[in-house]
């Protein structure tokens, strides 16, 4: 379904000391990972000003922010940030943006922002993506990142998106996975096959961690019941060869994951990078 060549991401956050934060963009670039990814929330550290800290310890790691959420920074001031880094990276960087998580609610207010309906979040989206274009102008084209899972996300990231990473329920079925690509490429139609197709990975192996098992609400045992999508299990060749089902059944090529897999997801980028 894709001639795309796979690459890989790696989601971080710092939470120790400079040095430690710049060790780990350093070994996802030696590990051979294409990007270093960034979550968005007040709880962590600010992803722009993390994001360049990365990129200038590095050679030609891509960074980028997954996601931001739209309803904390006016879109004006979204695409103004993106757009900087994406000039200071030498245009390494990925602007990735969503209509943000049930918590960012609780962000937003205390920004003093709303936090806006679902279609008011997802028009900001949409007008982030427009503002950025219309900074780069000409001679710059900043890849934009759209995490989508419903019809109307779908259909914005279709037409505005150069990376769309398919954000479907933990427990989805790869026949509703199927269905979300079918939607996809209908909304983008001559375009489709511009559009880079990407997957998010919570979990590599059998072992949830406490904390992931918190934040999806999932156990192993359940995730592994229901072919769970968002893990990644077997040796070596058995995860590369489901990641090449995936894409030739999905046309998905872009794989990111957790930063607590990245040594266990590393034999399989090794293979399968460039491939």
């Amino acid at each position: 379904m894709s001639d795309r060549t796979f690459r890989f991401g790696a989601v971080a956050t710092p939470t120790g000391t400079p040095d430690e934060w710049i060790a780990t963009a350093r070994r996802v670039e030696e590990l051979g990972y294409s990007s270093l990814l960034m979550p968005d929330g007040l709880q962590l550290l600010a992803p722009f000003s993390s994001l360049a800290v990365a990129a200038h310890a590095t050679k030609a790691l891509r960074v980028g922010t997954f996601v931001l959420a739209s309803p904390l920074r006016p879109p004006l001031g979204a695409a103004w940030e993106g757009h900087s880094l994406a000039v200071l990276s030498g245009g390494r960087f990925e602007f990735g943006i969503g209509t943000g998580r049930p918590a960012v609610r609780e962000f937003a207010e205390r920004i003093g922002l709303p936090f806006g309906t679902a279609a008011q979040r997802l028009q900001q989206v949409g007008e982030s993506i427009d503002h950025l274009r219309e900074l780069d102008g000409s001679e710059r084209h900043t890849p934009v990142l759209v995490a989508a899972g419903g019809p109307k996300a779908i259909a914005l990231a279709a037409e505005k998106a150069d990376i769309v990473t398919l954000a479907a329920a933990p427990l989805a079925t790869r026949d509703e996975m199927a269905g979300m690509v079918r939607t996809l490429n209908d909304a983008a139609g001559a375009r489709a096959d511009d559009i880079e197709r990407a997957m998010n990975l919570f979990v590599v192996g059998t072992e949830v961690p406490p904390w992931i098992q918190g934040f999806i609400g999932l156990d192993a045992a359940t995730l592994i019941a229901h072919d769970s999508l968002v893990m990644l299990r077997g040796s070596t060749a058995e995860m590369a060869d489901e990641l090449r089902r995936r894409r030739d059944t999905f046309g998905v090529s872009y794989i990111s994951v957790n930063s607590a897999f990245l040594e266990q997801l590393a034999p399989v980028v090794e293979q399968l990078a460039g491939t």
